[in-house]
């Protein structure tokens, strides 16, 4: 059996393409950016001595990590309306799914990461008559974050191929695009591929970087 591969559609489609890119971008950078701000603060509630605070954050956290991103991206859009009497549109509900999503996970490698440091630093901070935020601030997260910024950069590369899922609510970013001109022209090995190149070139600079990052901190450490 032999194909003929045609790429010359993709020639004339390409700003297509480029706008589901650009739409796969709007959703991958504030859900990272909202999901590192909220997953820091999940963190440090799950740290809390309080069950009162821990509890709850830990619920939310297992409630999203337990559950598929899609069935959660579905869930928004439609139980919102209904629960809270809010219709999404389908772009703010993959954007809300995939940033709670993403917390949920950066909460847990900020508490891995508090929690691997030596409980005699933050004895040493306090007898220097530090309090626990100023400890937890001065002492503990600079270290922290240089040891998290791998699983960091590799949560940023798992969120942007998990955009793809947003394109069952039709959120126009590049799988969406990618499926609409392959119903279109009937070529869907042409285009599918050429999607999963341009997903490629996306996330492979992250992979880069993300290698780069363990090899020098390993070097310091």
């Amino acid at each position: 059996m032999t194909y003929d591969w045609d790429f010359s559609l993709l020639v004339q489609n390409w700003p297509v393409l480029l706008r589901g890119l650009l739409v796969t971008v709007e959703l991958w950078i504030p859900a990272m950016a909202a999901g590192l701000a909220l997953g820091f603060l999940l963190g440090l509630a799950r740290l809390s001595r309080s069950g009162w605070i821990a509890k709850p954050a830990l619920g939310a956290i297992e409630v999203f990590r337990g559950t598929p991103v899609l069935i959660q991206l579905i869930w928004f859009f439609y139980a919102c309306p209904i629960v809270i009497g809010v219709q999404l549109t389908p772009f703010v509900a993959a954007l809300l799914g995939l940033t709670l999503n993403t917390a949920a996970y950066c909460a847990e490698i900020f508490r891995g990461g508090v929690q691997s440091i030596p409980k005699g630093q933050f004895e040493g901070a306090r007898a220097l008559g530090m309090t626990r935020s100023h400890a937890m601030r001065r002492v503990i997260l600079p270290q922290v974050l240089r040891r998290m910024l791998p699983a960091f950069t590799n949560r940023a590369i798992e969120l942007a191929k998990v955009t793809s899922l947003a394109s069952v609510l039709s959120v126009h970013e590049l799988m969406y695009q990618g499926r609409l001109l392959s119903s279109t022209y009937y070529r869907p090995l042409e285009i599918l591929t050429s999607v999963a190149i341009v997903y490629f070139v996306l996330i492979y600079p992250g992979s880069v970087l993300s290698a780069r990052l363990e090899r020098r901190l390993a070097a310091r450490s």
